[in-house]
């Protein structure tokens, strides 16, 4: 059985590395906002290339293993919590606390529900599917990205999500440099808005994916 510290360590390395990897996903897919013409081959191209990638094949792997064991130990995690939060001292922190720190499980859980979604209506019909192919003959993961977007409910979803994402980076990247020790209180601030810069950008950039192709793709 891990130990409270390692399972801690293991919460905040899963959590940079998932972080770290909406940074990547973020940039290849704001090829996303180029011209449709534009968009349409480049992004097909950059998802060609990706699924090619014997090494992108294993990053992805480390992928699917990190969202398991972070799911995994945030949901441990949240029941060590609350099974603690019975004692005074406990609850006198609670209130002290920001609201979504007290909250991460019920964010955590958010967002694992829309990435089962997520994976289901991109990952698995591309993979195991049948979607239209492009002019290549390779799957057209543009033309799939723009039919899913362009229904209203699930542009809801992925801008809630999204929200929902923010929260839990703002305090889990905040929570992680301090577990790090990387956390001086010199840097304090800094490390504050940056983590928080972050967090506000990288959702609020993946959030008007959904709703730039629903108001402005054919």
């Amino acid at each position: 059985m891990l130990s409270t510290l390692s399972k801690k360590m293991l919460m905040c390395l899963t959590g940079l590395f998932l972080a770290f990897f909406l940074l990547i996903h973020f940039l290849g897919n704001l090829q996303l906002f180029l011209p449709q013409e534009q968009a349409h081959l480049q992004f097909n191209a950059y998802s060609h290339f990706l699924s090619g990638n014997i090494l992108i094949k294993i990053v992805s792997y480390v992928l699917y293993l990190s969202i398991i064991l972070h799911a995994i130990d945030g949901i441990v995690v949240t029941l060590k919590n609350r099974k603690a939060a019975g004692s005074y001292q406990s609850d006198r922190r609670g209130r002290a606390s920001k609201w979504y720190s007290r909250n991460m499980g019920v964010l955590g859980t958010l967002i694992l529900i829309f990435l089962v979604i997520h994976f289901q209506n991109f990952w698995y019909v591309y993979k195991f599917g049948t979607p239209p192919l492009d002019t290549k003959g390779n799957k057209d993961l543009y033309i799939l990205v723009v039919a899913v977007f362009q229904q209203w409910w699930y542009v809801l979803i992925y801008v809630f999500s999204m929200v929902a994402l923010s929260y839990h980076l703002i305090h889990g990247i905040h929570s992680a440099v301090r577990t790090l020790g990387l956390y001086h209180p010199k840097f304090v601030r800094w490390f504050k808005v940056i983590g928080i810069a972050y967090s506000i950008i990288i959702s609020f950039g993946f959030a008007l994916m959904p709703i730039y192709i629903f108001f402005t793709v054919n």
